[in-house]
């Protein structure tokens, strides 16, 4: 994870100052990517440690297709409260628009079925592709997360915004496009998140795994991490952890938390930050 390392390095030193929704402000640059091949380990960081429950539990409510929040605080995980109506709601975000996107024909189309679908049928297609930017949809700028929420409109825009999988000698690799990325909180969350979605459907069609591209649009590190972001780079990266599975569902929605089964993680010990708002 050196990669992740000398990116925060080189927003700390060159980035530019920007305001932003949140009031906070940012350091940030435009246009990067990273590449990990995962068959050097599963790119969890080690500099600190992450909550891989979340991670996991996340991706899983993504495949639901879930948008309230009820799912993740019924087995521990926090990460969207901030952004959630009193009820748990936060409209339309990722898990709607990956399996329920609704089509002008009154139709709702599963993105997620269809790419796997498409994977084990025609995995030279260059249209293996799941889109969360739904146009009509998104958010008031202006508004609270919470208050768009209760009007039907996503509580956030999405941040990773479209990812593709890429099928060569029966090696699954896949690319995700995040356009706005907090790179000390959010991106080792986003970086473990497509690795794990990655393993999932390399399981599921029978591939082998490739190597996994994060590009990014506007890579930035709020200005009240920036103690947090100097501790982290005093630290130098262990070894990667292994991913492995214990049971082979029939249907990518049908895995569950105890089924992943994470070897060898020894990071370094958590690393407190506030969220943006």
């Amino acid at each position: 994870m050196q990669l992740y390392l000398d990116l925060l390095r080189d927003i700390m030193e060159t980035g530019v100052d920007k305001n932003d929704r949140t009031g906070v402000g940012t350091r940030s640059v435009f246009g990067r990517q990273l590449r990990y091949d995962l068959a050097q380990g599963f790119p969890l960081l080690t500099t600190k440690k992450l909550h891989f429950k979340s991670i996991a539990y996340e991706l899983l409510w993504f495949l639901r297709g879930e948008t309230n929040i009820r799912f993740l605080r019924e087995n521990g995980v926090t990460i969207w409260d901030e952004w959630a109506t009193e009820t748990g709601e936060l409209g339309p975000v990722y898990g709607a628009q990956w399996r329920f996107w609704l089509g002008a024909d009154g139709r709702y189309y599963d993105q997620v079925q269809t790419l796997i679908d498409g994977l084990k049928n025609n995995p030279d297609s260059r249209r293996h592709v799941i889109n969360a930017w739904n146009v009509a949809l998104l958010p008031d700028e202006r508004k609270k997360p919470w208050e768009n929420a209760k009007e039907g409109k996503m509580a956030l825009a999405p941040c990773h915004v479209l990812y593709q999988f890429y099928v060569a000698h029966n090696r699954l690799s896949s690319a995700v496009y995040i356009r706005s990325n907090d790179m000390f909180l959010g991106h080792p969350y986003n970086t473990a998140s497509l690795a794990l979605f990655t393993h999932l459907i390399a399981h599921q069609c029978d591939f082998e795994l490739g190597e996994i591209i994060v590009m990014l649009g506007d890579a930035h590190i709020y200005r009240n991490h920036f103690s947090q972001v100097a501790e982290q780079l005093s630290r130098k990266p262990r070894p990667l952890p292994q991913l492995h599975f214990k049971r082979k569902p029939n249907s990518i929605f049908d895995y569950e938390y105890t089924d992943f089964e994470l070897i060898n993680y020894d990071p370094y010990p958590a690393i407190a930050a506030p969220i943006a708002v």
